[in-house]
């Protein structure tokens, strides 16, 4: 599987990124006209983010067994951190494989590269299109109108965002409604005390990224709770274009 980076100036490669790129090439990338849903993840994995990053990577597994109980789904994953760190796997069929090589990858002291990031996305669902991403952050470094232009794009094209705030921080909150509100997604706080509610609001994407919104309303009935609420923020069927 090839690599696919972000376009931006190209900062120097560390060892535990390397590693994680060379292991998730080794994975089966998904072949092209196979139908599979794709789902973009994209993690803040910023200084700020180290003392919930663990906990967070291994909760992210439990997604992956719900969209593999509902036909499999195709996964990216897409990572920020440093100075001008952003990188990005290619699309794998294995995405519990990929979960666990970003194991391997420590948080490292930066500013937030969430238009970037959102960027590559736009990109890729221009090649073949992307059902959903999922953010996962706990700040907001950048202007916020490049972000929601990049972000309403996406919304465009049908790809819905689900924006996870890690903490209560105001500015990082009214940035990720908004992103979330142009893509006709959903946002949601967690606060990995309880690791519950990431557990529930990841399996919902899943969920809805694998089967639908069919498939998201029947695991928000069976979970409750958060992902209840993300099924409920979505717009009415009549809106959705699912």
């Amino acid at each position: 599987m090839s690599e696919k980076r972000p376009s931006a100036p190209k900062p120097a490669v560390s060892s535990d990124i390397s590693a994680f790129l060379e292991k998730a090439a080794a994975l089966t990338p998904q072949k092209r006209g196979e139908g599979r849903a794709r789902l973009a993840v994209i993690l803040d994995a910023t200084a700020s983010r180290e003392p919930t990053w663990d906990a967070a990577v291994s909760i992210q597994a439990d997604m992956f067994t719900t969209a593999s109980d509902l036909g499999g789904l195709s996964v990216q994953l897409i990572f920020y951190r440093g100075v001008g760190e952003c990188r990005a796997s290619g699309w794998v069929d294995e995405p519990a494989a990929l979960g666990r090589k970003l194991e391997a990858v420590r948080c490292r002291a930066g500013r937030t590269q969430i238009e970037r990031a959102l960027s590559h996305v736009l990109k890729e669902t221009a090649h073949d299109p992307v059902t959903a991403f999922v953010f996962v952050g706990d700040a907001f470094e950048e202007p916020l109108d490049h972000c929601v232009d990049t972000a309403g794009r996406l919304g465009i094209h049908g790809v819905k965002g689900f924006f996870f705030q890690d903490g209560r921080d105001p500015i990082a909150e009214r940035a990720f409604k908004e992103m979330a509100l142009v893509t006709n997604g959903a946002f949601h706080p967690f606060d990995l005390s309880s690791p519950d509610i990431l557990r529930e609001l990841l399996s919902a994407v899943a969920a809805y990224a694998a089967g639908g919104r069919p498939a998201l309303e029947n695991y928000a009935a069976r979970a409750g709770g958060a992902a209840r609420s993300i099924a409920a923020a979505l717009p009415p069927p009549s809106e959705d274009d699912d």
